[in-house]
């Protein structure tokens, strides 16, 4: 069989290469659109189902160095450290404290459930965490991140274990999301307030969101953004070393605490930061990271793992369901927002934020607007849960 070797610039060019394959179909699939599927994922799937045909035919396998992508998945991690203000902890009230609660919960059930339900099956503890909070509550980011932590730990095959429960989260996600909050809506005949966070009727919510998202970059924010990242990266090494004595860490999580610590130094100083750009360029290191975590998989790995991930992955789903219609509903109210919050739980705890927000627009297309919702389940998804299922995470990793 042929091999062809790729260092590390051919790689990441391959990577850029299906992502901008993957952004394609997703503008012309409304499939993909409708599930929130990143377009790193389809373009990388395509890319490792091609590799497994060849490499099962003899024709073809392909060896690639993917040392930029730790690089790439350090800075964006590092972003979302950035984005942690706590100051909007504090602003949302205690709504937002209850659903942080109710996440952290997730995180552990999850884990609770992936961890010895892998041993179940005779398989490593920790394997069973690729099918748990890292791919679920932490999504592709996330899996693709701790997939290589659990690797050096002795794990085999975590990446891509992690990676395809992380694809199958972000389906399960939308399609449990809306028929939660529909039935709890009808059933107890729950009524929009009719007013928007911004005072806006349903009718002139889309027109808002369009008309607030027109503003250029500024060329000396997007470098100062640069700027705060790398620093944070080049000292965030110096803290994860300092904490790997004491316990099992990603690399990544030094950026992100330091990250936050200058955001809320910064903020604290009455310092603007240049968060819109800072999103920017995490967003761009997030989609080549995971376009290289992408193209590395080695889907035949799973073949033998396909029982066990479908049980557990099915048992994840229930759980999320009757956790999200009964507790998430019950304790963030038994409104109209609570059924809304329970559908976006759905989304960001099997999946991702961005599913969450699309699970709670279809909702409130329909019912009306949700501005408490819409206020807690963003901070809680985009700002403070990563830091919280990493700690889990790391915790479960070390005790299996």
């Amino acid at each position: 069989m042929n091999v062809i070797e790729l260092n590390m610039y051919q790689a990441a060019g391959l990577a850029v290469i299906m992502l901008v394959i993957g952004r394609m179909l997703v503008a012309r699939i409304e499939f993909l659109r409708r599930y929130c599927i990143p377009a790193p994922v389809v373009g990388g799937l395509i890319f490792a189902i091609l590799h497994v045909i060849l490499r099962s035919m003899g024709i073809l396998e392909f060896n690639m160095d993917t040392t930029l992508q730790s690089v790439f998945m350090t800075a964006f991690f590092c972003s979302v450290g950035y984005m942690a203000a706590f100051g909007e902890l504090k602003k949302g009230g205690i709504g937002v404290v209850k659903f942080l609660i109710l996440a952290i919960l997730m995180c552990c059930i999850q884990d609770i459930v992936g961890g010895f339900g892998a041993k179940l099956f005779g398989l490593d503890g920790r394997l069973g965490l690729a099918m748990a909070s890292i791919p679920l509550v932490g999504g592709h980011g996330t899996a693709g991140s701790f997939g290589p932590f659990l690797e050096d730990m002795g794990v085999a095959n975590a990446t891509t274990v992690a990676v395809a429960a992380a694809t199958y989260g972000l389906i399960s996600g939308c399609m449990i999301g809306g028929p939660i909050a529909t039935s709890k809506i009808r059933k107890y005949n729950l009524k929009s307030s009719g007013i928007n966070a911004q005072g806006t009727t349903k009718e002139e919510t889309t027109q808002v969101a369009v008309d607030q998202d027109t503003g250029a970059m500024d060329e000396n924010n997007l470098m100062d953004a640069a700027i705060y990242i790398v620093i944070a990266v080049g000292l965030g090494t110096i803290v994860a070393a300092l904490l790997g004595k004491i316990i099992t860490l990603p690399g990544y999580i030094g950026a992100m605490i330091v990250g936050a610590i200058i955001r809320n130094v910064q903020e604290s100083r009455g310092v603007k930061m240049p968060m819109g750009e800072m999103g920017a360029l995490g967003n761009i290191c997030l989609s080549i990271f995971l376009g290289l975590a992408m193209i590395n998989l080695k889907l035949w790995q799973l073949v033998s793992l396909a029982l066990p991930m479908i049980v557990i992955l099915v048992i994840q789903t229930v759980i999320m369901y009757f956790y999200a219609s009964f507790v998430v509903f019950n304790v963030m109210g038994r409104d109209y927002d609570a059924a809304t919050i329970s559908s976006g739980f759905c989304g960001f705890g099997m999946g991702a934020t961005p599913n969450a927000m699309a699970n709670m627009q279809a909702i409130t297309n329909i019912y009306g607007p949700a501005p408490v919702a819409f206020m807690i389940v963003p901070l809680v998804g985009s700002l403070f849960i990563d830091f919280f299922n990493a700690a889990i995470i790391t915790a479960f990793a070390n005790f299996l």
